[in-house]
């Protein structure tokens, strides 16, 4: 019965997300929903594409293992990330009116910086929707016993979600997300209830936990120690935040308002529910300390779910399993939609020429099928967990994406040349550091990466210019007056210099 439940339940969300595509007539509408969402569905969207496959079965089995402190990443990292995109990101990027997040550094820096920045933000989804898929073939093998392997369970949810990603665009991933987010909120408060219960209430875990030295947060004062800690916070707080599915959210809203405002409590409310997993995961020491002891090693994100097939009655495993699979869909559909529009946007769009804008919505969503069939391929052939799938996925924006984000929105300064420079110092040492440095490295390699990609901004920007750079474009972008090129005419010396043929600091309209 709680198989054929999710079939339906499955049936049902796919076709909500196909019905959300009959409003999809452009690009606009594909990519950013038409910037026509309220707050409510912004909020929502928010929290459902970051409550994912990791937040209900990775992050447990972490805590689980390491306590407080190996959580780091997320959800405190993770939550932080869009808190800061809403109170410092948001309104500029908003204000500029753009499709993705590489015209961003189209317009600041040049094509390419455009380029350079676009593959990597493509390049990092592969964890984070592989983690997604991952995890929908651990859930179609458990619930049906055994019968779909894992690896079928990960090509019948991918093919399943694709279906209405494909079709519906950013409408289908708002509107299902909003579904979505209230399953997972009433799922996972319902079935906290039913655990407490069985684990003698909430303080009783809490205390338990309290006293096994889980909540200990901060790393020890050991160099190495530090470093790694802080590390791992970085990677994800500040990583995620040149992403497309974050600026997506942003573009999407209906007003600057809705925007900074929607990411915050979408965050907040990502922090707040992400601990509910954790709680039940945890309550399964006290009810089934034997079941943990035998998973805890070999294969612990099986935890939460096996606690909930064996000890919950079956309203609870339907609230728990619809809550789960919203998670992971809503994930999902976000994660395949945003590396697919910008990398047809930005990498495509500028190599094919003149595209018409039917020609350009065909184009993205024929990228989105690929990118749907390789990362399906790759998650079928990982054995990361799904935790570190999704931490390690932001390593690559963390050292090359960031530092120009930023410097190019509060650093008037900062130049094409500064940016060339971050994005190469940055991934060169990060990669150096991975494949011919020690395994175990005191500055952990993304890090230094990072401190690298700052280096090269900083020099690169001061230095004496080999690029043609305009100074006074920063102000156009902080003000919010270049638009995407579909909204007004191309600046051809920008879209290919990111300066006035003289480098003088002349604004242009």
């Amino acid at each position: 019965m709680l198989f054929w439940f999710v079939i339906a339940y499955w049936i049902i969300s796919v076709a909500i997300g196909l019905y959300a595509g009959t409003r999809v007539r452009n690009t606009r509408d594909f990519a950013i929903a038409g910037r026509h969402l309220p707050f409510y569905v912004v909020t929502a969207t928010v929290f459902a594409t970051w409550f994912g496959a990791e937040t209900v079965l990775g992050i447990p089995a972490i805590f689980l293992k390491e306590g407080m402190r190996g959580i780091v990443a997320d959800p405190f990292g993770a939550a932080m990330c869009l808190i800061l995109v809403g109170l410092f990101f948001a309104a500029p990027l908003y204000r500029m009116n753009l499709l993705t997040v590489g015209d961003f550094y189209r317009k600041r820096f040049g094509h390419g910086v455009e380029t350079a920045t676009t593959l990597a933000i493509v390049v990092s989804y592969l964890g984070w929707v592989g983690a997604q898929i991952t995890a929908l073939g651990l859930v179609f093998n458990v619930l049906s016993d055994g019968e779909i392997s894992r690896t079928a369970g990960m090509w019948i949810g991918s093919s399943t979600i694709l279906i209405y990603t494909l079709f519906g665009g950013m409408w289908a991933v708002a509107i299902t997300d909003f579904l979505q987010m209230i399953i997972i909120v009433i799922g996972m408060l319902w079935i906290g209830g039913e655990v407490s219960s069985m684990a003698g209430g909430v303080g009783t875990v809490i205390t338990h936990a309290s006293d096994a030295g889980m909540f200990s947060f901060w790393p020890s004062m050991d160099i190495k120690e530090v470093l790694a800690f802080t590390a791992a916070w970085v990677t994800m707080m500040f990583g995620s935040i040149p992403q497309q599915d974050v600026f997506q959210r942003v573009q999407s809203s209906r007003t600057e308002k809705i925007a900074v405002w929607g990411a915050v409590l979408g965050g907040s409310l990502y922090f707040l529910f992400a601990f509910i997993p954790i709680f039940l995961a945890y309550s399964a020491t006290l009810i089934d300390p034997k079941m943990v002891a035998e998973l805890k090693d070999t294969d612990p994100q099986m935890i939460l779910p096996r606690l909930v097939l064996d000890k919950a009655p079956l309203i609870a495993q339907i609230m728990f399993f619809g809550a789960l699979l919203s998670a992971i869909k809503s994930c999902a559909s976000a994660t395949l939609l945003a590396p697919s529009v910008t990398f047809t946007e930005n990498i495509i769009k500028p190599f094919a020429g003149g595209m018409s804008d039917r020609k350009l919505l065909l184009t993205m969503r024929s990228v989105t099928l690929i990118f749907t069939l390789l990362v399906t391929l790759y998650a079928v052939h990982s054995d990361a967990s799904i935790f570190h799938m999704v931490e390690n996925a932001y390593q690559i924006t963390l050292v090359t994406a960031f530092v120009p984000m930023v410097a190019g929105i509060y650093w008037r300064r900062a130049t094409n040349q500064g940016a060339a420079l971050s994005i190469f110092m940055g991934f060169t040492l990060w990669m150096t550091i991975l494949l011919a440095g020690p395994a175990d490295p005191l500055i952990p390699a993304q890090f230094a990466g990072l401190i690298a990609s700052i280096v090269g901004m900083v020099a690169g920007s001061l230095l004496p210019q080999a690029m043609h750079h305009d100074a006074g474009i920063h102000d156009h972008l902080r003000h919010g007056h270049l638009h995407h090129p579909a909204a007004q005419t191309h600046h051809v010396a920008e879209d290919h210099h990111g300066t006035h043929p003289h480098g003088n600091n002349k604004t242009r309209h």
